[in-house]
This record gives structure tokens, C-alpha cells and sequence, in this order.
């Protein structure tokens, strides 16, 4: 709890004047009478650790005759309902469990709005992500603009209060690290499990659901993401989920797949042969891979820019795939060129926090910002080759991606993910 009132302070601070306004995310129908597995607001999470829909977090700030004040708006208790959708807080327990000065009836939110901007300069919120809520505050602006022949002011202003957000999301205190660290092993178990499970014939879905077994079993709530588990020409199409094709012998299974814990994410690629033994085309492309990958990780420090272990990524693969043949010249016209983007044509990593691809601003005023202890990123280099009539036929068809988790610390950085195997012997020996 003093994690989240601490953080509901440091904005307050931050927006110094006005009225922040944060909802949780909605419930989503699925179809018919039928929702999706409700998952809450990120940035609401991080401020309240209230995990119910049908909330709305408001924080007013300070002024020189009254302090800061923390408020919830969430459902009633009702004793009927919870017999059907199962507990909620009310507003009492809600105050008093998540440390709250004030905390009302969801059903109230609407007149209270109105008083609560009333003589306030500035609204904060998160705008521009949802039509209905923006439209929602600019009627409650209009409200109290009609009590203007009474005296009252109405707000002038809209911000986007995510500008300070993104920033202390981004520096992950010790309590988030101890949930992501705990994911992170969840999904190290899942993937080891995976290569164990893998036999040919199977098809991509039965790895799938070990991978599913693995983290429900452990504790986690959901995927992070939507599970990608990819054999054969299916690891070149790099955002597919179909996982529904035959695994043969003689391919690779490419499985981009992670956790969520407590609201926190974990993100880890790992690829190895289906029948546990690498080719020699296969073997040359994976520790091309990996050697991309530690050039990477050489350069996650403080420091460095955000930018520099895809710098150092790209240096190696560029001359990786001019040694197999793969590109024609120097590895300078390559990279100039960008001739190395028909086997690698995305970046080599992004933050990870709450969300996969996480909260925070990769530049600042135009430059890569600097890497500063606490920020969480993944690693992930990668290499995929379909077929073409320029590229010999013993490299079609393959797909690597090999990816970790790596928090920026004091001295260098430290992998959350360092228990996953990835070297060839590793995964062989495993695979026996």
C-alpha cells in the first residue's frame, strides 16, 4: 500500500495545481452476455493497487490552504452481486485497504465531478485514449462552466497527465523487481519445459498449452502477450499467434512467450531444433544470433544510450550475414544500405514494466536517452531468412530470435531471465 499512496504523492507533486482523473479500464464483452478476463488499467494499477472495474481514481492538488487529497470512486458493496461475479470492496474497505482520504459510490462520480473541478485551472488525465472518457470530462467542464454567473471558474486546460507517468514507471523500485524477477523465473520454466515436452509430429497449440500449464501452475495470472509459438517457415512471420501447424523434425520452434505477475510482465524468445539436435546451417545462424545478442548486452550500462546495444547488435549480424553469404559486400555498404533488413528489420529490444512494450519515452528532446539504473528492457536480436532464389536452400525457412530481460543497474545490468537456457549445449543437453 505505501508503494502506491507514495506514487499518488509524487504526481500530486508533479501536476502541482488542478485535478488529476484516471479510470480503470472498462469490461470488454467478448460476445453476447459473455466478457473477456478483465484486466485493469496500467497506469490506474500503478497509482491505486485497486483491481476491481468500475473505477476512477481522482487526485487533487495541494494548494496553500489545503493539502493534497486522495480519492477512489468504486462500485457499492452489493452481497447479491457478489454471490454471482464474486467480492468487491465498497467504497469503506476500499479507503481504509488502499489508503485513500476519501472514497465514494462509482454511481455518484458524475455530480461529484462537477463540484470537485469546480475553481480548478487545469484537468490531468489520460487524454486521447479513449473517445467516451474524454467526452466524459469535457461534459463535466461544461457543467461547471454553466455555474459561471454564480462565480464559479471551470478548468482552461486538458493535459495528459502520462508526460510524468511514463517517467516513474520507467525506474522500477524494489518491489516491482522482486514481481518481475518472480515472472521472469515463471517463464524460465515454462520455456525449459517447453524444449522438454517438444517431440515431432506434435502440433504448435499442445506447446502452447505447456507453456499456459507452466504459468498458471506457478502462480501467474495470464500471458503477457499473446503467445508465439512458431516452427519452421512459421518463426520468419514474426507476429504470429495462429500456433496451430504440425511440428516436423529437421525444423526450428521459435516461442516468444511470457507471463504476467501481479500486473507485471516478463518477455523471453527462445528457439531451438523440434527434434534437439541444430543443423550446421541452423547452428551457424543461432550463434550469429547470440553473438549479436552479447555484443548487445555489452552495452546495457549506465550511460549508454538507449540506442547503442542496437548499434552493437546490428555491427555483428551485418558481418555475420556477409560471412554466410547471405549479404553481398562490406559490412559498411550493408548496414548503409540496410540490406540486412530482408533478414532483420526490427529493433533489438523495448522498456518492460506493467506492459510488455512498457511506459516511457525512448528520446528526450530528439536524442536516445541515456540508460539509468532501475529501467527494464529486453534484449532481443534476431534473424529470418525465407526463401529466395539468391539464398541457398539450407538456410531457408529459418527463424531465430533469442531474447532476455535485463535490468540497468549501478555497475552494468543484471538478466532476469539468466536461468533460461540458450546456449547450443544448453538447449541440447536439455532437449535429451
Amino acid at each position: 500500500m505505501h508503494s502506491f499512496i507514495a506514487r499518488r504523492n509524487q504526481l500530486a507533486n508533479q501536476i502541482q495545481n488542478g485535478v488529476a482523473i484516471i479510470p480503470t479500464a472498462p469490461e470488454r464483452l467478448r460476445n453476447r452476455d459473455t466478457h473477456y478476463p478483465y484486466r485493469f488499467d496500467s497506469y490506474f494499477y500503478y497509482l491505486s493497487g485497486f483491481r476491481e472495474p468500475e473505477a476512477v481514481l481522482v487526485i487533487v492538488a495541494a494548494t496553500e490552504q489545503t493539502a493534497a487529497r486522495h480519492i477512489l470512486f468504486c462500485r457499492d458493496k452489493d452481497k447479491e452481486r457478489e454471490i454471482w461475479d464474486g467480492f468487491r470492496y465498497g467504497p469503506e474497505a476500499a479507503k481504509e485497504a488502499f489508503g485513500f482520504d476519501e472514497a465514494y459510490s462509482i454511481v455518484r462520480l458524475d455530480e461529484m465531478m462537477v463540484k470537485l473541478l469546480a475553481n480548478q485551472p487545469i484537468v490531468h488525465t489520460l487524454f486521447g485514449q479513449d473517445c467516451a472518457w474524454d467526452q466524459r470530462i469535457v461534459g463535466w467542464i461544461n457543467r461547471v462552466r454553466e455555474q459561471s454567473r454564480a462565480g464559479v471558474i471551470a478548468p482552461n486546460e486538458i493535459r495528459d497527465c502520462r508526460v510524468w507517468l511514463d517517467e516513474m514507471r520507467l525506474i522500477k523500485n524494489t518491489e516491482e523487481l522482486q514481481i518481475m524477477q518472480r515472472a521472469a523465473d515463471i517463464s524460465t520454466q515454462a520455456h525449459v519445459r517447453a524444449m522438454q515436452m517438444v517431440q515431432p509430429g506434435m502440433r504448435e497449440y499442445e506447446i502452447e498449452a505447456e507453456l499456459l500449464y507452466t504459468f498458471y501452475r506457478h502462480g501467474a495470472q495470464a500471458p503477457a502477450y499473446n503467445s508465439i509459438v512458431a516452427g519452421g517457415a512459421n518463426a520468419c512471420i514474426l507476429h504470429y499467434v495462429q500456433n496451430n501447424a504440425e511440428l516436423k523434425s529437421g525444423d526450428l520452434l521459435l516461442i516468444d512467450a511470457g507471463c504476467e505477475l501481479d500486473g507485471y510482465a516478463s518477455d523471453i524468445t527462445r528457439t531451438f531444433p523440434v527434434n534437439g539436435r541444430f543443423d550446421s546451417a541452423q547452428r551457424d545462424v543461432y550463434q550469429l544470433v547470440l553473438a549479436a545478442q552479447a555484443a548487445a548486452m555489452e552495452q546495457v550500462k549506465p550511460g549508454k544510450l538507449w540506442n547503442d546495444p542496437h548499434q552493437a547488435a546490428l555491427q555483428v549480424l551485418a558481418q555475420g550475414l556477409v560471412d554466410l553469404g547471405l549479404c553481398q559486400g562490406s559490412v559498411d555498404g550493408v548496414l548503409e544500405s540496410g540490406d540486412y533488413k530482408r533478414f532483420y528489420m526490427h529493433r533489438t529490444g523495448h522498456w518492460l514494466g506493467m506492459d510488455v512494450h512498457d511506459a516511457g519515452e525512448y528520446k528526450l528532446k530528439g536524442d536516445w536517452r541515456p540508460l539509468q539504473p532501475g529501467m527494464v528492457l529486453t534484449v532481443e536480436p534476431g534473424c529470418y531468412i525465407s526463401p529466395a532464389d539468391d539464398i541457398p536452400q539450407h538456410f531457408w525457412n529459418i527463424g531465430i530470435r533469442i531474447e532476455d530481460d535485463a535490468l540497468v543497474t549501478p555497475a552494468g545490468h543484471e538478466l532476469l531471465t539468466l536461468a533460461a537456457p540458450k546456449t547450443i549445449a544448453e538447449i541440447e543437453e536439455i532437449m535429451q
